[in-house]
């Protein structure tokens, strides 16, 4: 059964040839009627565990209130609320009793086991709303769903009144990690844009952002103590009119200015933003490679090492030996001042360090790293790293919080399990992780990295040169296969990640993420059984239009048409579909050029051996990217 929103306003007829009197009076009339809008059936993204529609209706109207039980008016997550139906146009009263035509948002004072710390039970009844949980995690999330079921314009139509069906949604999530990542040092987005994203993630009821904050391409943190990191480290030549990879070196005297860094305050606002959202911030000092700008800023931290050039903040590709000298006593001081003031300005349980792509050259030369590895009986400089990682684990330990590493930690031994393991290596990373007692993130690129083309590449903006189309992220699943009961508990969850190398704009930014990332928030929170493919094409439309009204920049997806061919007697039977839903294929067999006068594709076609298929896309009456040739 498709379930779609179906819109009927009331108000706006054509009028024609009518008296003018009567016009104005009409008008008038419109107006304090305003508009009505009825929804016929609700698409719900991540998909809930049960949902089941009834007959009846509720009407949202001028006179409906809204009643909170143990719930403060002031508290964050009933301020949220309240705002949120302000700017959407609803603004029910407070009120104190029960009553009907009311809108009841409750925090169960007895916990209803069904749901767990992050679940929720929404009711629509011919007499009111009810939305509970029993935590206010749970009533965030709940009230994220009860957005979705409103109309898709209401974040800038005005409705007087607004009729649901009744309903019953019990929901809770199958993965407690639902992340976000964001790179923030190849392309520097502002204040109001992070926010705009953390938006977006708590639209779709995911909670852990992880902000990529240095990289080669630039450091975005204040530190107070080596204020050339923002001095010099943030800042860098501005070729943000070249593509990526093809760069121009630095002339002599040229000024950086391209970059930015995030000051102390604008990251509190950040932090306060994202709880008021259910968002834990997660930041990620990459450690110790990926250090240009840290090495730009400070030389010293270097390996000393004859002859070797001096380090500039990148702009383009990471060069691979920007490594801080792991032999130096500086380096450890350096790196432990820095997580200082991390820790003071994220409350997070986790910091990220890295620790990702370590070319080792230069601590095979190094005579200080050589030094700390004979000290220390580390065999190899994969030792080395492992040796690193594992002092600041016990650093950041002693200050309550827990390391997370990309998987790459793993060769090089030293950590103790308390250590998290972001696994973008595929499932045998995240098996191999899980096994030895790591809690895991799963962030596999071939399912999880946004910064792949989503389509053709003819049609979409420059992007990493791989393909991952929406259906592909729906496939995705954090759990490998062959764990154990007790080894699956290890698999926290998983995340999406863009890193930003061809994304020189938050408009990119989102044109990259969405709407693949509403199909990984419905693999990280839906039950698998609850999964459906096509059920999902059909949602996913209507959230196209919902996200444009809230002024994301959605792609489109992808039109190429889906070719499926089998070989019998001679011919072939090839069956066409696209991954958007209800578009139109018009197709010619003898070469000639489709247009909308062609045949229309409706089933299976016989085609023999020699023919050349040729396709043309309509979507919404529009012609899509172009003509696709296929030849068999």
């Amino acid at each position: 059964m498709k379930r779609h929103l179906k819109i009927w306003r009331f108000g706006d007829w054509k009028i024609g040839r009518l008296e003018s009197l009567l016009i104005i009076l009409l008008a008038l009339l419109t107006a304090s009627c305003g508009k009505t809008v009825q929804v016929s059936e609700y698409s719900i993204i991540p998909e809930p565990v049960y949902l089941v529609q009834k007959g009846r209706t509720f009407t949202i109207s001028p006179h409906t209130k809204l009643r909170l039980e143990n719930l403060g008016q002031n508290r964050p997550t009933a301020k949220y609320m309240a705002n949120k139906l302000r700017q959407m146009h609803v603004r029910p009263a407070f009120i104190g009793k029960p009553r009907k035509d009311c809108i009841t948002i409750t925090l169960n004072d007895t916990v209803n086991s069904a749901i767990g710390d992050e679940g929720y039970l929404i009711q629509v009844t011919p007499d009111g709303i009810s939305l509970s949980a029993n935590t206010e995690a749970g009533l965030f999330y709940a009230f994220q769903t009860f957005v979705q079921m409103l109309p898709e314009d209401i974040s800038s139509t005005s409705y007087r009144r607004i009729v649901l069906p009744e309903c019953t949604i019990l929901d809770y999530p199958r993965f407690e990690w639902r992340g976000s990542h964001l790179d923030v040092c190849r392309h520097f987005f502002t204040v109001k844009q992070i926010e705009k994203h953390l938006d977006l993630m708590a639209a779709y009821k995911l909670n852990k952002f992880h902000w990529h904050l240095n990289d080669d391409q630039g450091w975005r943190i204040e530190i107070d103590k080596y204020p050339e990191l923002n001095d010099i480290g943030s800042w860098r030549v501005d070729r943000s009119a070249s593509r990526w990879g093809k760069e121009e070196p630095p002339k002599a005297g040229e000024e950086p200015t391209y970059g930015g860094y995030y000051s102390k305050h604008e990251i509190a606002e950040i932090v306060e933003y994202a709880a008021q959202r259910n968002i834990e911030v997660i930041p990620e000092i990459d450690l110790p490679g990926h250090c240009s700008a840290v090495l730009a800023a400070y030389p010293e931290f270097a390996c000393a090492l004859p002859g070797k050039e001096g380090y500039s903040v990148a702009i383009g590709p990471c060069p691979p030996s920007a490594v801080l000298c792991v032999g130096s006593d500086e380096v450890l001081q350096f790196l432990y001042d820095v997580m200082d003031e991390v820790v003071e300005l994220f409350p997070s349980e986790y910091i990220h360090i890295g620790g990702e792509d370590i070319i080792a050259d230069n601590w095979q030369s190094c005579y200080k790293c050589q030094t700390r590895m004979r000290q220390n009986g580390l065999h190899n400089e994969a030792e080395l790293h492992g040796w690193l990682i594992a002092q600041m684990q016990e650093y950041l330990s002693r200050k309550g919080r827990r390391v997370i590493c990309w998987d790459d930690i793993l060769k090089g031994g030293h950590i103790t399990t308390d250590a998290v393991v972001m696994a973008w290596g595929g499932d045998s990373c995240a098996h191999s992780a899980a096994i030895r007692s790591h809690d895991v993130v799963v962030a596999d690129p071939q399912f999880c990295n946004l910064g792949f083309y989503q389509g053709d590449t003819c049609h979409h903006p420059l992007a990493f040169p791989q393909y991952l189309p929406l259906s592909t992220c729906y496939l995705f699943d954090p759990l490998p296969q062959g764990l154990t009961d007790e080894d699956k508990m290890h698999i926290l969850g998983g995340e999406c990640l863009l890193w930003t190398d061809y994304v020189q704009s938050y408009d990119q930014a989102e044109y990259q993420l969405l709407p693949r990332l509403c199909a990984l928030a419905e693999c990280l929170w839906s039950q698998t059984d609850k999964k459906s493919w096509p059920l999902f094409q059909q949602k996913i439309e209507h959230h196209k239009n919902r996200l444009a009204q809230m002024g994301y920049n959605c792609c489109k997806g992808s039109f190429k048409p889906i070719i499926h061919a089998v070989l019998e007697n001679g011919s072939y039977s090839v069956t066409l579909s696209t991954e958007v839903a209800d578009c139109y294929i018009y197709y010619t067999t003898d070469g000639s050029k489709p247009t909308p006068e062609s045949p229309i594709y409706q089933g299976p076609i016989t085609l023999p051996r020699g023919t050349h298929l040729r396709t043309l896309t309509l979507y919404r009456s529009e012609v899509q990217e172009g003509i696709y040739d296929f030849h068999f």
